[in-house]
């Protein structure tokens, strides 16, 4: 669970504004228009509060029905009797409950006698969800690479270290892996240097699409109940994908390859490698979070590495693999 920001628990009278009109119960319209004139009104002015003779909030007046009143009306006939105000005591969170509970584009913030103190706006309550949300991106960005920004925001170098090596020791061990499995194409990568050239073209392209897949399906599982029919609905549409960008990038990438480097076979393998290897980073991609998801495990912690570490020995496997087919001598 994501921590509130600590300048929520504000007052909400730091937030306020004075640029606001005031109006009296027993005014007509026209004395309510002149003495807007008269007093000026803020830029961003949504409705008019109404006060009575010991400066008390009795009401408020939408614009709509002042602008369009008869001249002679009374402005305490006009105004909205039954006024949601905020009291001074609030803080900026519970101010912005407010307009998620009450939709409203502004609320007087008042004392214990209703006395007007000021007004905040819808403007302040879009600005904290647009920082919460970022907030909420930026801790999202930390929880795919393996831990939790509160785990390591003030912490010392030991406990740094603590919470993010374990996590390290995924990437540690698929790179051993790879050194090995690609030791075992020794022979391949010695008759080509053309595939050395594009190895690390073909393992980034690779991690990127697990890591859109992964994300996709995080996404899912927080708003859906996996079920099998969700799965292989799931499996159906990233294997379709996986599809299209795999053969629009091995074409692409293939294609480079012949024309700058007149290897046609060569070309070949790298075009095959990146259509088999997306086509498994999808699968991994949505996969592997199914999985813990299932084991009830926090799939946005533990899939990031993972996926990462699982995709990066399969397309090295495919690539050396194909290469070693259509190389041979």
């Amino acid at each position: 669970m994501k921590s509130v920001p600590q300048h929520l628990d504000q007052p909400v009278t730091g937030f306020i504004r004075q640029d606001f009109a005031e109006l009296r119960d027993s005014m007509t319209t026209r004395e309510a228009l002149e003495a807007v004139r008269r007093e000026g009104i803020g830029e961003k002015i949504v409705y008019f509060y109404v006060l009575d003779e010991e400066q008390r909030l009795v009401g408020v007046l939408p614009t709509r029905r002042l602008l369009t009143a008869m001249p002679e009306e009374l402005i305490g006939g006009l105004m909205i009797r039954r006024v949601v105000a905020i009291p001074k005591t609030a803080t900026l969170l519970e101010a912005c409950e407010f307009f998620v509970l009450h939709k409203f584009l502004a609320f007087p913030v008042v004392d214990e006698e209703r006395h007007v103190l000021g007004l905040i706006d819808v403007g302040v309550f879009t600005e904290e969800v647009f920082d919460i949300a970022e907030r909420a991106q930026h801790e999202d960005v930390f929880e795919t690479i393996g831990f939790h920004v509160s785990q390591v925001r003030d912490a010392g170098p030991l406990r740094s270290f603590r919470y993010r090596f374990p996590w390290l020791l995924a990437t540690l061990v698929s790179g051993m892996a790879c050194a090995l499995l690609a030791s075992l194409f020794r022979v391949t990568l010695a008759q080509s240097l053309v595939i050395a050239f594009f190895l690390t073209l073909v393992l980034g392209l690779g991690e990127s699409v697990s890591i859109q897949s992964m994300t996709v399906t995080i996404q899912a599982l927080r708003a859906t109940r996996p079920t099998l029919r969700w799965y292989l609905r799931s499996l159906w549409r990233e294997v379709a994908t996986a599809l299209l960008l795999g053969a629009a990038a091995g074409l692409i990438v293939a294609t480079i390859v012949w024309l700058w480097l007149g290897g046609g076979r060569a070309g070949a393998v790298i075009g095959g490698t990146i259509l088999s290897s997306l086509i498994m980073a999808c699968l991994l991609g949505l996969s592997i979070p199914s999985i813990l998801h299932a084991l009830r495990l926090d799939p946005k912690i533990a899939a990031g590495p993972l996926t990462l570490a699982v995709a990066d020995l399969f397309t090295l496997f495919f690539y050396l693999s194909i290469a070693t087919w259509l190389l041979r001598p």
